[in-house]
């Protein structure tokens, strides 16, 4: 659910509500109660951690570890634990965590002794008061004996999750605030959580977060469920202390170098290194389902993919084999998608893709998120509830056929095509509908380009080694105009499978010309 409640919110000088003497304990309504006094007061940024932990090289800042016979409820019958995430690096303000027993908030408190340092002079130059960079959850996905990580919360509003084969890639966020935007983006901080204690048999747990940034201040009830897919139901309530150009609701952030439709670097001996590979919508409008292969540009490029009362959209990793990646260490290939269902009506809007150049894997250059046609006015509050997933590429339930590859190269060579300035594109279908196709039936290649872009010939044919359905496209955008297309299967008349809709920008000329 979405709602937006315009009026102006009063500034308040009393203490924060949301004392464990409330009747009924503490819940949603005690965090929402701290936001909205926290909206009416000017914008504090939060304290940082000294200067010898924000400088720390990475491979340092590893080896400060958190001692596993610490765990919280590790002496409880619950099968949740929860594991302490050290300050440092990348995580420059601590943030405040607190534990909810029979209703009870109690802090938890930082000790150095938590924590196992690289050496004891390293040890002595940490304050006694410094607090944490964030929390993991754990959970026994993979036997009864095992604490397996699947969920954590650290730095600004960010966190990621897995479900139960998965390795960590993508994350998600509390909000965006202006992501690509000429005057810079804003990166609101959970500053506060609460964490409910779950009881023997839980097989969920309940986490509540206070966010604070320069134009708002939020409460999110974080109710998780892990498994084979880690579910996470999300209940938001964001007050607006200024009005914000480019809000953006459940924002996914991810990583794409290069894959299979993009030149490889020079020097790159793996195949691919992304996190994901497209972006996945559909709307509540037209039932559409709509596949963006993701690009490395050479300049930022921002995409607005109308969504009115979307049903769902998701940064997908859907090359899952070793052989798609060959890398040992990173395992691409074990890098989960990630899914949003909005509850409710959103009303207009679209979901917007915001891919930046990076020339490396280290830095994450792929943003997702749904935003407004209207921006929230200062003084207003949203409502936001969504159900957020993490695991395989399946997990959006999505009924058609798909694309499973996608690749481009020179339309004037053997094997492309004969015509200068052509591309030749390759689009493999599968799954869905698709499966119960006879090889030999008419299926039917839908094409459309925009007016920069020439489609000089489309077909499709069986691919019996791949038992895929191949779309062949020789296309020619004219000069310097960024290539669009659109296309998708069908039969009598009737989809086959989701639109593929591709974005070359100028720039980025793959026939190496």
């Amino acid at each position: 659910m979405l709602r937006l409640l315009a009026g102006v919110i009063i500034s308040s000088m009393t203490a924060f509500a949301a004392t464990a003497s409330e009747p009924g304990g503490f819940d949603f309504d005690n965090v929402a109660e701290k936001a909205r006094q926290l909206a009416g007061k000017s914008w504090q940024a939060p304290p940082e951690i000294p200067d010898f932990l924000k400088e720390i090289d990475y491979s340092r800042y590893q080896e400060i570890r958190f001692r596993d016979d610490r765990n919280l409820w590790r002496d409880s019958d619950s099968r949740f634990q929860v594991m302490l995430t050290p300050a440092g690096k990348y995580f420059t303000h601590p943030v405040t965590l607190n534990e909810i027993r029979d209703g009870e908030v109690e802090p938890i408190r930082f000790a150095r002794d938590l924590f196992t340092y690289p050496s004891e002079e390293f040890a002595k130059r940490i304050p006694a008061d410094l607090g944490f960079a964030g929390f993991r959850l754990t959970y026994p996905l993979r036997g009864p004996d095992i604490n397996n990580q699947f969920l954590a919360f650290a730095g600004a509003s960010y966190f990621r999750g897995v479900g139960r084969d998965d390795g960590f890639g993508l994350s998600a966020r509390g909000v965006a605030i202006d992501t690509g935007q000429p005057r810079g983006e804003e990166f609101p901080s959970f500053i506060e959580f609460w964490l409910e204690n779950p009881d023997a048999g839980d097989e969920q747990v309940v986490v509540y977060a206070l966010l604070d940034g320069p134009s708002l201040a939020g409460a999110y009830q974080f109710t998780i469920k892990p498994g084979d897919v880690l579910d996470v139901e999300v209940r938001a309530r964001l007050f607006f202390r200024e009005r914000v150009g480019l809000p953006g609701y459940a924002p996914l952030t991810s990583m794409f170098y290069y894959g299979e439709n993009t030149l490889r670097p020079m020097g790159e001996w793996r195949p691919q290194t992304h996190d994901s590979d497209g972006l996945l919508v559909t709307d509540g409008d037209s039932g559409e389902w709509l596949w963006r292969p993701l690009i490395n540009p050479e300049s930022l490029r921002i995409s607005y993919l109308r969504a009115n009362n979307p049903r769902g959209f998701g940064l997908i990793q859907r090359d899952r084999d070793f052989r798609d990646f060959q890398d040992l260490e990173a395992r691409y290939e074990l890098r989960p998608s990630a899914w949003v269902e909005p509850e409710g009506d959103w009303g207009k809007g679209s979901v917007v893709l915001v891919e930046i150049p990076t020339r490396s894997e280290v830095n994450d250059n792929i943003v997702a998120f749904w935003s407004p046609e209207e921006s929230p006015e200062k003084g207003a509050s949203v409502d936001l509830d969504y159900r957020l997933r993490f695991g395989p590429a399946s997990l959006s339930g999505h009924p058609s056929g798909y694309a499973a590859n996608t690749f481009i190269g020179d339309g004037n060579r053997i094997g492309g095509g004969d015509q200068e300035g052509a591309y030749r594109v390759l689009v493999d279908f599968e799954g869905g509908p698709l499966d119960q196709t006879d090889p030999g039936a008419d299926v039917v290649s839908q094409v459309s380009a925009d007016e920069h872009t020439e489609v000089l010939e489309h077909f499709v044919e069986y691919s019996e080694p791949a038992r895929q359905w191949r779309l062949s496209m020789l296309v020619r955008p004219s000069g310097d105009q960024t290539m669009s297309l659109r296309a998708f299967l069908s039969q009598d008349g009737e989809p086959l499978t989701e639109t593929w809709t591709y974005e070359l920008p100028p720039g980025i000329d793959i026939r190496g010309n």
